[in-house]
């Protein structure tokens, strides 16, 4: 057989495998019909919003009070991290609860080589992912998100052929404005009807940061949550909204508010909005049966920082970077009357656990056909249960860093390029430790730089090679790590390469590059993205 063939029936028998198995989930969940109502689910997952920007995180304005009551009412996780230093991969990970290796959210054009899903990249989530929304669909739940997409542009990576029934929002960050010459401004989706683009239909002013989205999105999920409960059905909501994601913006009522500049004005106004959300379950009385989770996909963007960045608290160096700044992130749990008021939770969890939690509220059980990295938070939640585990930290496909207990060990160490470094582009302004903050790929897999981080949360302090504390977490990391890249088996390669047949644009010099899987070393360095 022709391999083109092979590859064609290899797509129908994944495309038929997939139908049978949610027509099975279906008729499970049929059957639970006559039980208990399941949990909502509503997943609050900002844009580049850092550890450090709510008042219950110490930030001194003490602009978040919403956040916080959220928090004394719920219990905040101090230990709750990204799968991915970058939005596309830890947006993957959080739907799919698998590393974004596994789902192929990575590039091969380079080693620890971020990457993400822009106009021009060809790639998306493959079809043979089961997304939390497709599986939610055996418990009769309706879905949707609003806001930020950024799995794939391509028609076969829309989320509504990925389970979700709804959606409000775009398939990338508010990037822009563009001139519609040389590349188009990025469209704004309801359902399958493109109905405007950022910047024009939908206005954002780069120049004051005025823009009504925050506004638009908030309304979206407001009037989604009123219809679900009329018509009596568990939902699933992702509220994914981009206003904390450079160019930061807020409307009208918000700007110039803060103490902290236009950054602080969007985060006032998705406090107030969650604080509305929030309300609206307690009036609608289903407060008690709706489980929410807020966090954010990676953190500060310090790159954009001060005036259009976050806060990463205490943390080292920001997004893009496997330091503590760059994955550690804000996260509360709030159910009232399940999950007790003014906990804090030191269970180690991850943005993958959402997908694991969200299955065990709805009475269904993970796939047992591949990996999942996601833990189930609802023992730490609800019984105070904690679990050992290990965080696996990934640049690209290199395994940079691993947390384990109090202790991380990083393998590799690397901000950003010196070229990147000496054009201004700074992922650790004012943060630089001697040996560690690199601007150049440095390895460290045979003696990895090991830190407390109870003790040194900064990371600036790696434990001495010849203490005895040092041998003792190496042993003890070191088999963690070999069974983890023994059983690893990666994911085709989604974000390889820019083709101009997906927006009508390439770089000049790229325009015949056609095929995402181009050998790596065959395509010109202008040609990756990000540059």
């Amino acid at each position: 057989m022709a391999p083109g063939a092979v590859a064609m029936a290899s797509v129908a028998a994944a495309t038929t495998w997939r139908l049978v198995l949610l027509l099975l989930l279906s008729i499970a969940g049929l059957g639970a019909a006559d039980g208990p109502r399941p949990p909502n689910i509503l997943l609050l997952l900002m844009d580049d919003m850092g550890w450090g920007d709510l008042g219950v995180n110490g930030e001194p304005s003490r602009e978040t009070p919403n956040l916080d009551r959220m928090a004394a009412e719920g219990t905040i996780f101090p230990n709750f991290y990204s799968a991915n230093p970058l939005c596309s991969p830890s947006r993957a990970a959080l739907l799919t609860g698998r590393l974004p290796i596994r789902s192929g959210f990575y590039t091969t054009n380079g080693r620890a080589r971020n990457a993400y899903t822009p106009q021009e990249i060809v790639g998306g989530i493959p079809d043979d992912e089961l997304l939390l929304p497709e599986l939610l669909k055996g418990a009769g739940y309706v879905s949707k998100i609003v806001g930020k997409w950024h799995l794939g542009h391509r028609p076969q990576f829309h989320p509504l052929k990925h389970g979700f029934d709804e959606w409000f929002g775009s398939p990338n960050c508010h990037f822009g404005p563009y001139d519609n010459r040389a590349r188009p401004n990025i469209p704004v989706y309801r359902d399958w009807e493109m109905v405007g683009r950022y910047y024009e239909e939908f206005p954002i002013d780069v120049k004051t940061g005025e823009a009504n989205l925050t506004q638009v999105y908030l309304q979206e999920a407001l009037d989604f949550i009123k219809r679900q409960q009329a018509a009596q059905h568990p939902f699933f909501l992702y509220w994914a909204i981009d206003a904390t994601h450079a160019p930061v913006y807020a409307s009208r009522p918000f700007l110039g508010t803060s103490q902290r500049g236009r950054y602080g004005d969007a985060v006032r106004e998705i406090d107030d909005s969650v604080g509305k959300i929030l309300g609206l379950l307690q009036n609608l009385r289903i407060a008690e049966n709706t489980f929410v989770f807020f966090t954010s996909d990676n953190g500060a963007a310090l790159i954009s920082a001060p005036k259009q960045g976050g806060s990463n608290g205490p943390f080292l160096c920001g997004k893009q970077t496997t330091f503590e700044g760059g994955v550690r992130e804000p996260a509360i749990a709030w159910w009232p009357g399940r999950i007790p008021a003014g906990q804090v939770s030191h269970q180690l969890g991850s943005v993958m656990d959402l997908f694991t939690t969200g299955l065990s509220l709805a009475g269904l059980a993970p796939p047992s056909d591949r990996a999942i990295d996601g833990l189930d938070l609802l023992p730490a939640v609800l019984r105070g249960r904690l679990t050992d585990r290990p965080i696996f930290y990934y640049r690209g496909d290199t395994l940079m860093a691993v947390t384990l207990g109090q202790y991380k060990a990083h393998f590799w160490t690397w901000t950003n390029s010196w070229e990147e470094f000496r054009q201004g582009v700074d992922f650790c302004p004012g943060q630089n430790v001697s040996g560690v903050t690199t601007h150049t790929q440095e390895e460290h897999t045979k003696l990895p730089l090991i830190f407390h981080l109870g003790r040194d949360p900064g990371e600036r302090y790696p434990l001495s090679f010849a203490s005895t504390e040092y041998l003792d977490v190496l042993r003890g990391i070191t088999p963690v790590v070999q069974q983890h890249q023994k059983a690893l088996v990666p994911g085709q390669p989604q974000l390889n390469v820019c083709n101009q047949a997906v927006m009508n644009w390439a770089p000049p010099g790229c325009e015949k590059l056609g095929k995402c899987l181009t050998p790596p070393e065959s395509i010109p360095e202008k040609c990756f993205w990000p540059h």
